[in-house]
């Protein structure tokens, strides 16, 4: 899955100018709840604005300047003097997975969409990642979840896919996750009653696991 096609297209959000002042900014991101405003120049992506920028350049209620000094700088400030050039950017031919490991490793909510020449073509964010995880795990297909455990080692996804193939139920999705120095392959299957499935992938050697195998670490903490 790549991020053009997940991402929120350009028009389907809002996005300011360097001319925009920072008043109105801040009034956006109120309105629609942004933690950041992109701003461009016609097509091309040119920076962005934080909320903490605009709190920074907005007076305090401390300030021992009047009201009509207030009012003036205020409709003075615009964008172009508080934006951040550094936009954390990413193509719509990146992996979701590419997308979603920056995200978390530089703590970012978000990450605006460019082509080659910078033209803005959209946004994700990671209520987007959450949306293709669900997706991806098949969760709104209905059917059971499988989880077993397995050492590393070829085939087994085939293996068990097979398996499930001559009993003549369709799989939904599957997805392999960590924990600690344990390897689980997660299957979702198109059938309410999953126990004939786990017995016979237990008559080849897999271990099925469940939240009962992990209560110890939740329950002692």
């Amino acid at each position: 899955m790549y991020v053009g096609l997940k991402m929120l297209p350009r028009g389907k959000f809002v996005t300011v100018t360097k001319e925009t002042l920072v008043t109105d900014i801040q009034k956006l991101m109120v309105e629609n709840h942004f933690w950041m405003m992109l701003v461009v120049e016609g097509d091309q992506l040119v920076g962005y604005v934080r909320k903490e920028d605009v709190s920074a350049a907005l007076p305090s209620a401390a300030t021992s300047l009047s009201k009509h000094e207030i009012n003036y700088l205020l409709s003075k400030l615009k964008a172009d003097k508080i934006l951040k050039k550094d936009v954390p950017t990413v193509t719509p031919d990146t992996t979701i997975e590419e997308a979603a490991q920056r995200m978390h490793d530089e703590d970012l909510a978000g990450l605006a969409v460019v082509d080659r020449s910078s033209k803005l073509l959209g946004f994700i964010n990671r209520s987007v990642m959450l949306e293709v995880l669900v997706e991806e795990m098949g969760l709104d297909q209905g059917g059971s979840r499988i989880a077993f455990e397995v050492v590393d080692r070829t085939g087994v996804i085939h293996e068990v896919s097979g398996i499930i193939a001559d009993m003549g139920v369709s799989i939904i999705a599957t997805g392999t996750f960590f924990h600690n120095d344990r390897r689980m392959v997660v299957f979702r299957v198109q059938t309410d009653d999953p126990k004939p499935i786990e017995k016979a992938i237990q008559d080849r050697g897999y271990t099925i696991v469940g939240p009962e195998d992990f209560e110890g670490e939740w329950t002692h903490l």
